[in-house]
């Protein structure tokens, strides 16, 4: 049985092969519910992507991989551990090791404590727990009722505002249908824990509680998860905004942060465009702006720029702005010989998908351009969703105050006949 698999120094080629200048490779057994077999984490110099492979996959990418686009690769296996290594003149050879159980639970003694000191990012199951439930013979198959965890929200413990919204049993059990969004709370916590030395160095001089805007917040789970996070376990003051247009989802959410007594949570029913004009005196320090639609996500980012906010996390949704700019003018566009886009549009799929992207990467010049430290990062795997890009936002120490007049991102997002070409 394959336990994990690690490709490590990579090849001046790796980022022409696999798109990104990875640095490392973690692949482990997977237990998830996509029906994968194998999770796969993969590290930049400051990023880590998911993907989940099939075991047939897994072993393609070994394949084309191994000695190759990283010299070294280790894939550890119940009995044995296989080492692929490459030297500085291409000679690939293969190292095989036989393990005893005895090694392995010795193995997994010594690795608990740097395991828990070097987990940044959280994965499915880490390498000391398989050694030692292989060493003790319990080692689980890949099932959807095997997930031994390492999320900030940890699985066995009761949180009622969880329980309420239908993600937890009373006793604090994942509902199975559930699990998913429960993944996907913890994993938008780790982006918060990311970016909270950054903001509480930014406001050391502030007297104030931490100020939180969430813009298009629905029905609230990441609102009521973030507040859990900093009050319960950070143990910071904050007050938090939720804002929506749903007056009967912003009453239903009030109700539930008065009976669970969330205080320094509120919600309003509002437009984001009009929001900046009828709070003129809130400062958030953090802006998040989880799928608002199409350019309501434009004007978040452009009140956390006026406001100068210290971070912003957003995952644009519906990006119709720079669509309907192509589609307008596709013809003109088709009509260039010398136009790289032409071929795309004559498919509104394609079309759609260029201009989601190129919506995002002007979003994100625009953020740098005001002062901005920007990551475009993956927010959740691409199988829940194939809206996953995540713009994690920190305002530099040394960002320069605005110059006179607002900062016009919907401006700033109409494309030039210069792009076509």
């Amino acid at each position: 049985m394959l336990i994990s698999v690690t490709f490590s120094k990579p090849s001046t080629e790796v980022e022409n092969l696999l798109g990104k200048a990875y640095k490392k490779i973690r692949i482990k057994t997977n237990s998830s519910s996509t029906g994968q077999s194998f999770f796969a984490e993969f590290f930049t110099e400051t990023q880590a992507f998911h993907k989940t492979f099939s075991e047939t996959e897994l072993n393609d990418f070994i394949t084309q991989h191994a000695g190759t686009t990283f010299k070294n690769c280790v894939q550890r296996f119940d009995d044995k551990e296989i080492t692929i290594l490459a030297n500085n003149k291409g000679k690939i050879s293969k190292i095989v090791r036989k393990i005893s159980l005895n090694q392995i639970s010795q193995e997994s003694s010594n690795s608990k404590s740097h395991n828990a000191k070097n987990s940044k990012y959280f994965s499915n199951q880490d390498d000391s727990n398989f050694r030692s439930q292989f060493a003790n013979g319990t080692i689980p198959q890949p099932t959807n009722h095997n997930r031994i965890k390492n999320y900030i929200i940890a699985e066995g413990t009761p949180v009622p505002f969880l329980i309420s919204l239908g993600v937890m049993t009373p006793d604090g059990k994942v509902v199975n249908s559930r699990y998913d969004k429960f993944k996907q709370i913890n994993r938008f916590l780790e982006y918060i824990n990311d970016i909270l030395p950054s903001v509480m160095e930014l406001k050391k001089s502030e007297s104030h509680p931490l100020q939180i805007a969430d813009f298009g917040c629905g029905k609230s789970y990441l609102t009521f998860a973030v507040h859990y996070f900093l009050t319960q376990i950070k143990k910071i003051d904050c007050t938090i905004v939720g804002l929506d247009l749903k007056k009967d989802v912003i009453e239903h959410c009030n109700k539930l942060a008065k009976d669970f007594g969330c205080e320094g949570l509120i919600f309003k029913t509002g437009n984001i465009a009009e929001y900046s004009d009828s709070e003129p005196e809130h400062n958030p320090d953090i802006v998040i702006t989880l799928h608002a639609c199409d350019t309501a996500t434009d004007f978040a980012l452009k009140y956390a720029v006026e406001k100068k906010a210290k971070a912003i996390l957003s995952v644009p949704c519906c990006q119709h702005e720079i669509n309907q700019q192509l589609e307008k003018n596709k013809k003109e566009i088709a009509e260039s010989e010398a136009s790289v886009l032409a071929p795309v549009l004559k498919h509104g799929l394609l079309r759609e998908r260029t201009a989601a992207l190129i919506t995002d990467a002007l979003r994100a010049d625009y953020l740098e351009r005001w002062g901005y430290k920007v990551d475009v990062m993956e927010f959740i795997d691409m199988s829940h969703t194939p809206k996953n890009i995540l713009l994690r936002c920190v305002r530099k120490s040394n960002a320069k105050d605005l110059p006179d007049g607002k900062p016009e991102l919907l401006n700033f997002l109409k494309i030039s006949p210069a792009i076509y070409q």
